[in-house]
């Protein structure tokens, strides 16, 4: 495809093809941006937003192969000249209790949800440091920042490797020019939680009562009533986009930000506690 150049913003989205991702993208398109969406099926990105759009490209990529994201970043480069936001927006649920899950799913859910957004970061950043512009969203998850979830240790660390992630990214990009932010969404209804997309670990230990009640509420009882909606939370992304002070922590939705005040709290309480014991500890 022949290089096309305009002052209009380009827009690098993983896991465009529902969700969160897709409600980005379909609201990009609609204000006039340029939005390279990327999901695993090419069939299934082309239906959820089509592919006769000149300020669109749907790209098959297989996030987890570096080979595949360097030829995606490659190619909406040469389509469009550059590309100013990435949206690291794909990822995947893991339940299973620490002692339950194998090495194989453990490894399997990092290479998504953490080693696939750091590929692309690898080849997308060196655009971005030439241009001296450009801002990275890795999407987390409230469990990113507040943890405690029995069943959930799997896709908790990988979210908080997430926001960790961002916030050296914030670091170290700052002196370029180019911002980065972790989003926190809490519960939103994306189908994150049916019984086609959460991956449950093969193996389950009885003794474990607390994990299991807490996939039960999950897949029967919060699926598709999670209190938040997508097409609102990328329009909050879109609002940190065009601040001019966007922030590196934000978070989405009223459980979102109820559960970090209490994490707050929390870490505060037991910083202060133990106050006294801990400064003894220095020399």
């Amino acid at each position: 495809m022949q290089q096309q150049t305009s002052s209009t913003d380009v827009w690098f989205i993983t896991g465009a093809a529902r969700g969160i991702g897709f409600s980005l993208a379909r609201q990009l398109l609609a204000r006039g941006d340029i939005v390279v969406a990327t999901s695993r099926n090419q069939s299934v990105l082309r239906q959820a937003l089509g592919h006769d759009n000149p300020q669109l490209l749907t790209l098959e990529v297989d996030l987890i192969n570096e080979e595949s994201v360097q030829n995606a970043i490659h190619e909406a480069i040469a389509t469009f000249g550059r590309i100013n936001y990435v949206v690291n927006n794909a990822g995947y649920g893991q339940q299973g209790t620490i002692e339950a899950l194998t090495d194989s799913e453990l490894r399997h859910n990092f290479d998504v949800n953490v080693f696939a957004p750091l590929h692309v970061l690898r080849y997308v950043l060196p655009h971005m440091r030439a241009q001296q512009s450009g801002h990275i969203f890795n999407v987390s998850s409230i469990v990113g920042f507040q943890g405690g979830y029995a069943g959930w240790g799997s896709y908790v660390a990988s979210k908080f490797a997430l926001a960790g992630l961002t916030e050296t990214l914030a670091a170290e990009l700052a002196e370029l020019n180019i911002r980065a932010t972790v989003v926190y969404p809490g519960p939103v209804r994306t189908g994150f939680l049916s019984k086609d997309t959460l991956v449950v670990a093969q193996r389950t230990i009885a003794d474990y009562t607390e994990a299991q009640a807490s996939l039960d509420l999950h897949l029967n009882g919060l699926d598709g009533k999670q209190a938040g909606h997508p097409d609102k939370v990328a329009s909050l992304i879109l609002a940190a986009a065009d601040a001019d002070e966007p922030p590196v922590h934000l978070f989405a939705g009223k459980i979102a930000n109820s559960l970090a005040e209490q994490k707050m709290q929390a870490v505060n309480h037991d910083l202060e506690c133990w106050r006294e014991a801990s400064d003894a500890t220095d020399y």
